[in-house]
């Protein structure tokens, strides 16, 4: 039997080798059936599964134990003796599973880790450009893969969002360029990798209680950077990345590239007055730059706030460092759409402007909006996943008009705003029937609103205590906020 730290390429002989794959979510549905594909004898271990995936796995033939049989550490599992171990990345390190996979000599992967493996399925391997960060991960993975495309590469999103990377692999066409988003998680869990550009886009506080501390979480981010062929990119305005760097063990002749919301420096895209610059990769860096698009360009965009232009600008340093022109630049910039909840405005009604930003799941992903707007009616709370909003609260208080205050863990934010922001009028809605809460949100919103003011659902919160995700808990505020223009 071949060993797996000899399974590097899709053409190499998987067959017959016995992998355990936890959990049956987007990704691990798509690690079964490419392993199903090579051949591997496999089990798959699911506390939940959809009854259609569990269908699906039957016809392929592969074997799989479900419900309360999955839980801890299986004894099936135990007996199955995996030669590997592919777990979905929300699996905590610290799991009795893990440390049984650890103890026993058994590697453990994620599907990035697959995926690199068998990125020589189809012809020549794509690219890789890997984007991580506390906050602004997706907008800036889907806008560099906007300006590939206006440039007339093959590039898809992939990795944490998106199309599953394993999809991508195994695409008949094949891609140029994969835009890969990474999560702290499957950073934390992932091997060896050698992406074409990388980009920690900024580090704060999240995700505690998963990683530990919050030096653990930094250094998996951290991790992005290794290996790195061409171009580390950088935030200026966070000393952080820029450590992350310089620590990094990356190939010889790798650059690292700042971006900035301000005047950019030898090396970096940023802003010169309402202009966008590189001076990066021209020539001429020393003492010009290149003109890549404008506020204008920008505004098509959305909501023209200072986290937006600092994605916009590492986007930019992303695309630019596979030599694409400033003109497809400009046109990917003004032909992207933000995702939904993402600073979306919803409703705007007697001079009050309703903002759904359901997607700030964090205190820094909080922080961008709250930054941008002078007065605020602050809809906040959820899990907390054991981050402190105090600062934050600290930070923004003087522009807050009021605060509405949800979610199970609403006495820890309720304790930061007494100690923080005293003044400011609070309403803590204590409904956990999530058809109710939001329209309590409204009512309660509109008792402190004035003209003038924004009406801000950014959680600093992860959603799951009240509802299904951050997609439903943005749709339900737009709705309950549309209910009171009726």
């Amino acid at each position: 039997m071949t060993r797996v730290g000899d399974l590097n390429s899709w053409h190499d002989d998987w067959s017959g080798l016995k992998v355990a794959v936890l959990g049956l979510g987007v990704s691990g549905f798509s690690v079964a059936d490419t392993l199903a594909e090579l051949g591997c004898q496999l089990t798959v271990f699911a506390e939940r599964a959809d009854t259609e995936e569990l269908d699906i796995l039957d016809v392929l033939g592969v074997r799989h134990v479900t419900g309360a049989e999955a839980s801890g550490l299986p004894t099936e599992l135990v007996a199955f003796a995996p030669a590997l171990l592919v777990t979905s990345p929300g699996v905590r390190p610290d799991s009795e599973i893990i440390n049984w996979a650890k103890e026993s000599g058994i590697p453990v992967w994620v599907d990035i880790d697959l995926a690199w493996r068998l990125r020589d399925k189809v012809g020549k391997p794509a690219e890789w450009i890997c984007v991580t960060g506390t906050n602004g991960k997706t907008t800036t993975v889907q806008l560099t893969t906007a300006i590939l495309r206006e440039a007339g590469l093959r590039a898809e999103s992939c990795g944490n969002i998106g199309v599953p990377i394993l999809d991508c692999i195994r695409e008949p066409e094949g891609y140029d360029v994969l835009v890969v988003e990474l999560s702290s998680f499957q950073l934390h869990y992932l091997g060896e990798i050698s992406p074409y550009a990388s980009v920690v886009l900024n580090i704060d506080h999240d995700h505690l209680d998963w990683h530990g501390d919050f030096d653990a979480y930094r250094l998996a981010k951290g991790k992005v950077y290794q290996n790195t062929k061409i171009a580390c990119v950088y935030n200026v305005g966070d000393s952080q990345t820029e450590q992350l760097v310089a620590d990094a063990e990356v190939v010889e002749g790798a650059r690292a590239i700042g971006f900035t919301v301000g005047a950019p420096g030898l090396s970096q895209i940023g802003f010169a007055s309402d202009i966008l610059c590189d001076r990066a990769y021209i020539e001429e860096r020393k003492d010009q730059a290149q003109e890549l698009a404008t506020l204008e360009d920008i505004a098509q965009i959305g909501v023209v706030t200072p986290h937006l232009l600092s994605n916009v600008a590492a986007a930019s340093a992303l695309a630019r460092s596979l030599g694409i022109p400033a003109e497809s630049v400009r046109a990917g910039i003004r032909n992207f759409r933000l995702d939904r909840h993402r600073i979306e405005v919803v409703f705007e009604h007697n001079e009050i402007t309703w903002i759904d930003d359901s997607k700030a799941t964090n205190p820094h992903a909080a922080a961008a909006s709250l930054a941008s707007f002078d007065s605020i009616v602050w809809v906040v709370g959820g899990l907390l996943k054991g981050v402190d909003v105090s600062p934050l609260i600290a930070k923004y208080a003087h522009r807050l008009r009021g605060v509405v205050v949800i979610g199970k863990e609403r006495e820890l934010v309720l304790e930061a705003l007494r100690a923080e922001a005293p003044n400011v009028p609070v309403i803590e809605i204590t409904s956990d029937n999530n058809e109710d809460v939001m329209h309590q949100v409204a009512s309660s919103a509109l008792a402190f609103a004035q003209a003038g003011d924004v009406v801000l659902l950014a959680p600093a919160a992860a959603s799951m205590d009240q509802f299904k995700d951050y997609a439903d808990r943005g749709f339900r505020f737009a709705q309950a906020a549309r209910a009171t223009g009726e």
